[in-house]
């Protein structure tokens, strides 16, 4: 089942990239459905200095930030990689969770063909812009709701104990300064698909 505009719209952005763990992420492409189960988040928000909103400062690139929740949030990254990010919270309030890793559970075989060249099975979507190759995401996804048949989360009916979770600091945001040390990145303990 599908999760409902309701989870998105909370206004705990780091409780929601908390509850996104064990969670299914999809993709349709024509016919072809890949996905897997979330294993690790990022939170941001428009008042620390590591979200691209800071000071809720609206640009071309995050605009979709600025929506209600649901909506997904695609950005090229160093001119290189596709990042998926989940839009929380009310409208204007911009905040989202970067999904960082996902388990493979659907369509491996055609992530795989995505990503030519990988050997490693929990190389395929361990990464951000691993995990958007494998699924088919780029920039032409982003504003897409996650309520639709495109993209969207389901709940996969795993429960992640609190005892399962680690939280640690958010991965590449030196930049933002004392805020890069906020405890927003959330693992599943264990999982071999994490980002490294």
């Amino acid at each position: 089942m599908k999760l409902p505009e309701s989870f998105y719209k909370r206004t705990d952005v780091a409780k929601v990239a908390r509850d996104l763990l064990g969670k299914g992420l999809f993709t349709k492409a024509g016919h072809v459905i890949t996905g897997g189960i979330i294993v690790e988040t990022e939170a941001y928000s428009w008042k620390e200095r590591g979200c691209h909103a800071y000071g809720g400062k609206m640009t071309n690139r995050n605009s979709i930030m600025f929506s209600k929740g649901g909506y997904a949030y695609v950005y090229l990254c160093y001119g290189l990689h596709h990042l998926f990010n989940v839009v929380t919270n009310l409208e204007n309030a911009a905040e989202a969770v970067l999904v960082r890793a996902i388990e493979p559970i659907e369509g491996e075989s055609f992530m795989a063909a995505r990503r030519s060249g990988v050997i490693n099975r929990y190389q395929l979507t361990s990464g951000p812009g691993r995990l958007t190759k494998a699924l088919g995401i780029d920039r032409k996804w982003n504003g897409k709701s996650l309520l639709d048949s495109e993209i969207w989360i389901e709940d996969a009916g795993l429960k992640i104990l609190n005892a399962n979770i680690r939280t640690g600091p958010r991965i590449g945001i030196d930049y933002a300064g004392e805020d890069a040390m906020l405890p927003w990145r959330f693992t599943i303990e264990g999982s071999l698909w994490l980002s490294k």
